[in-house]
């Protein structure tokens, strides 16, 4: 493993850690190469606990922890923050993977469209809470925070995050306004933070069939070209037909080498693709330093963040 002498040693926490999906891999590798402790985090004990036995079965020796934090509740997200806040180790490395997507319209227990709730203020909250454990590491603190190149379908949509309480929902640029506010938020968290230590990047793992897309048909679905907010289609024909689908471990080595690749670390607040630096690929929109400052304070807002945190 080429970036084992970074993962030796360091405390990892990966949200969305259910077996099969790309936070239990990025768990087991980070596992199997010599972190101290890696602590899954997921919705389900009893999820969680499945991946544990699995990643044990493979490296014994291990030191895993579990977290429950249920994305969809602010509430559970603050009760999560408060037991990590509780660690005597800090965080080293903070991995926000969990999401949903394309979902059919629902809203968190907070009233936030779902996609847009789970996916981004759920994470946002929940880095800001624990700022102070990635802060209090010694070994250059990272936080992950996983997109998608579906960022493309849309921008921010300022005016209404909501769709209108769900009368103009449409579940695919849902989707990609949640992971064009996961890029805003680590080209923020990193402007905001870069002078303290802490490293952000954001990342696209490529097209994968995972737990997470479990309610959709992803090669039916990407069978048509999606409009993206001005109306026009998001990728090209050509682009459409040559995409490359990447298995589980494919798609993971790029949290790794986000999580770890000590090069790009002069590099921090950039978008990830096909495991290396790939911001030309991104949306300009989704880091433009004015989209993210607006977001942030919107965030802010909605979440209750910094005045409720008590």
């Amino acid at each position: 493993m080429v970036f084992s002498d970074s993962i030796k040693g360091k405390t990892v926490l990966i949200t969305g850690a259910t077996w099969g999906g790309l936070g239990a891999e990025a768990a087991r590798v980070i596992a199997k190469y010599g972190a101290k402790l890696v602590i899954v985090a997921g919705r389900r004990q009893s999820s969680l606990d499945e991946t544990i036995g699995k990643i044990k079965q493979e490296t014994p020796s291990a030191n895993l922890r579990s977290l429950v934090i249920d994305l969809a509740s602010l509430d559970s997200v603050r009760d999560a923050a408060k037991e990590v806040n509780e660690y005597t180790e800090p965080i080293d490395v903070l991995i926000n993977n969990a999401a949903i997507m394309a979902a059919p319209y629902s809203r968190t227990k907070d009233g936030f469209e779902a996609q847009f709730g789970i996916n981004y203020l759920a994470p946002f909250l929940f880095t800001n809470l624990i700022l102070d454990r990635l802060l209090a590491s010694s070994r250059g603190p990272r936080v992950v925070n996983v997109s998608s190149s579906g960022h493309q379908i849309s921008k921010i949509r300022f005016a209404d995050p909501g769709f209108s309480d769900g009368r103009t929902y449409e579940k695919w640029q849902a989707y990609g306004q949640s992971k064009t506010a996961i890029i805003l938020f680590t080209k923020e968290l990193s402007n905001r933070y870069k002078s303290k230590g802490l490293v952000a990047f954001s990342l696209h793992p490529g097209v994968i069939s995972t737990n997470l897309a479990n309610h959709l048909n992803l090669a039916d679905e990407f069978k048509e070209n999606f409009l993206d907010a001005d109306g026009q289609p998001w990728m090209s024909e050509e682009a459409l037909k040559s995409l490359t689908w990447k298995t589980i471990p494919q798609g993971a080595a790029t949290h790794i080498v986000a999580a770890f690749d000590p090069s790009i670390v002069n590099q921090s607040g950039s978008y990830l693709e096909d495991a290396k630096v790939s911001n030309e690929t991104a949306r300009p929109y989704a880091l433009d330093d004015s989209n993210a400052q607006q977001l942030w304070k919107l965030s802010e807002d909605l979440v209750k963040y910094p005045e409720l945190v008590a």
